[in-house]
């Protein structure tokens, strides 16, 4: 076996590990009544609280038109012209595009994964870099590097608000110890808004960003899958507003970055609950060379025209979409202050400042480390992670534990609140037994 292919073994067997066990997890979901014994899934990042809704949408439309279109290959595999066109319609009306957006901007994947992995193959290349800031989506690791043979650039901000401007600093820091090592790094990738911290870039910092890039010629991907799940943070009292969510798109580039090195990725899994769904977008307004070359791979990743057809009828639908919209932030909102309201009555600490997406950012260390203080000693200070995640397992709970989503200190966990109040208040006690056992 050659060496590649041995590097390409061990990250597969690692990749599948982790994945293997979140499939276990969910295929034994607990349930109050049919199966008392099973996980509860506070990791995955899935959106319950619309489903009914979402689901009686769908369900009240046709999906297979009446000349059977949807039965065929139709225009082709990087999305069709009522996709396409509905999606550029939505695009213009919902995230403030300093200029229009063009169906011909836009190539649809079957989920954002697909549209992640495409745009790491077209923009690098074997053994070049893209640039990733800490913490970070778990996945966006395999989904870069798996297949496609790029590294990722993780940047560790320390200290510093790395959703804050100052950033700008760490992360040119990292491109230029990438290149001193021989490595290129021809992009950057961005979550926006952020899983898992749960909030949003300023404009101020995205600006800098785009400079950056601009600097160096690098690509700038902004991953916006969370675009709409903005809610009003009501849980506490805060000293500031959080920073709302203004897209990518948003921002006239005129001096400040070649419009060809901008591309911004979406999906329907999060905004509208459909994680099963599977269809996510690639759209960059003026780079055709990068889209066709992202399309000359689009067989691999060809959207249901099922898929297609749900989402047109979501998207065109502006009485239903705007109830949903609104519904899903007052939902969000609500989620929200109840999964912080059952944190603080176990004394659970929490990252504040949450007004976007589906997580909480706790630190489960700090609780862990004052029952057994001999974690701290640890040749491997994050071995304390590895140990209460074990122990949340058995409990048979499930968060993302910091390590796999990037984080810098020993401790933290992702925690979804996206789910009903029974299975949240559940999911919580169940965290507080793991790391308050002796």
């Amino acid at each position: 076996m050659s060496a590649t292919l041995s590097v390409r073994g061990a990250k597969a067997d690692k990749v599948g590990s982790e994945e293997a066990e979140i499939w276990n997890v969910l295929s034994n979901l607990y349930n109050s009544e049919s199966n008392p014994d099973g996980y509860i899934s506070l990791g995955v990042a899935e959106n319950a609280l619309g489903h009914q809704e979402m689901r009686d949408f769908i369900n009240s439309k046709k999906l297979i038109d009446p000349a059977a279109r949807a039965l065929t290959y139709g225009d082709g595999p990087s999305g069709s012209k009522p996709v396409r066109k509905a999606l550029a319609s939505f695009f213009n009306d919902y995230f403030q595009p300093a200029k229009p957006v063009h169906m011909d901007n836009i190539m649809v994947t079957n989920g954002v994964t697909s549209a992640i992995e495409h745009t790491a193959w077209a923009l690098a290349n074997p053994g070049d870099g893209i640039l990733l800031g800490r913490p970070y989506y778990r996945a966006f690791l395999p989904d870069i590097s798996h297949r496609t043979g790029v590294k990722v650039v993780r940047v560790a901000h320390g200290k510093l608000d790395p959703l804050g401007p100052e950033c700008v600093a760490k992360y040119e820091e990292a491109l230029l110890e990438s290149r001193a090592k021989g490595v290129e790094v021809p992009a950057l990738m961005l979550c926006h808004p952020h899983n898992p911290l749960g909030r949003c870039y300023s404009t101020e910092t995205i600006i800098a960003l785009m400079k950056f890039c601009q600097k160096y010629k690098i690509h700038l991907i902004s991953d916006e899958i969370y675009a709409l799940s903005i809610f009003p943070n009501t849980a506490y009292k805060l000293d500031k507003e959080p920073i709302g969510f203004n897209s990518v798109l948003s921002i006239d580039t005129s001096g400040i970055i070649d419009p060809e090195l901008v591309h911004v990725l979406w999906g329907i899994s999060k905004d509208f609950g459909g994680n099963g769904i599977r269809l996510g977008v690639i759209l960059s307004q003026s780079n055709n060379s990068f889209l066709t070359a992202c399309r000359t791979a689009s067989l691999n990743s060809v959207a249901s025209s099922l898929a297609e057809n749900a989402v047109v009828e979501i998207l065109n639908d502006r009485t239903f979409l705007n109830s949903y919209i609104e519904k899903n932030r007052q939902r969000l909102s609500e989620a929200h202050a109840y999964a912080i309201k059952v944190l603080k009555s176990y004394s659970i600490p929490y990252e504040p400042g949450v007004n976007a997406a589906f997580f909480l950012w706790v630190n489960l260390g700090t609780m862990y480390a004052e029952r057994h203080p001999e974690v701290r000693d640890a040749e491997d200070p994050h071995a304390i992670t590895s140990i209460i995640f074990k122990k949340l397992m058995e409990k048979k709970v499930f968060l993302v534990h910091g390590e796999a989503a990037g984080a810098e200190e020993p401790g933290w966990f992702r925690m979804v609140f996206t789910q009903p109040k029974g299975l949240i208040e559940e999911g919580i006690r169940r965290i507080s037994e793991a790391i308050n056992d002796p």
